[in-house]
């Protein structure tokens, strides 16, 4: 499919806000992966794609994760949150014929993370976080932050995400203290050096 294909796609899918969400997403990750070296085709169209189930019925992201033979674990079970990613790596696998390993795997981390990212996994993990239509407290800390480094962006991504969480003590996914561990620890061995 072309990258215009699976635009019609999301926007048939998708509400106004989310569908230019979307696009957002998309127009960042090609910028970070021009200035980090990630394939930029890859990713504008896991950016396009990585909300793809966003808007859907529990039901729904029930049964495309099924027909996609991926087993949730209790946690991922008790955390509608998350399903959104992983059914959607489901959904353009299973209905939209994506292949390409990268592309699924950014779009099914790119709201936890996890340890042993790749440069699109990232790429698409710190997109999603900057996005032009992201207004958050701390949003221009986290552009800045991108600018000079893109592990930088994601540790402080995943910073963000454990302490909100902790802060309204709701369980955090291994995956993203996993992810923030690896990246700390590999930041704390740089400075010991």
């Amino acid at each position: 499919m072309t990258v215009k294909e699976y635009d019609k796609i999301i926007g048939a899918r998708l509400k106004s806000a989310r569908y230019k969400h979307s696009k957002n997403v998309a127009k960042e990750a090609i910028r970070l992966a021009k200035k980090y070296g990630a394939d930029p085709e890859k990713a504008e169209i896991a950016g396009l794609l990585h909300d793809i189930t966003k808007e859907a019925e529990p039901q729904e992201h029930m049964d495309v994760i099924q027909r996609a033979e991926i087993e949730l674990t209790e946690m991922e079970q008790s955390s509608p949150k998350l399903w959104h990613a992983i059914s959607g790596s489901a959904y353009i696998q299973v209905e939209l014929d994506v292949t390409d390993r990268e592309i699924i795997d950014a779009v099914r981390y790119h709201t936890t993370g996890r340890a042993n990212m790749t440069l699109l996994d990232k790429v698409i993990f710190v997109a999603d976080f900057i996005s032009a239509d992201r207004d958050y407290d701390g949003v221009d800390k986290m552009r800045k932050v991108a600018d000079k480094g893109l592990d930088a962006a994601v540790l402080e991504g995943m910073a963000f995400t454990i302490a909100d969480l902790a802060q309204r003590k709701i369980t955090i996914a291994p995956d993203t203290v996993a992810g923030y561990n690896e990246i700390a620890f590999q930041k704390s061995k740089q400075k010991n050096k």
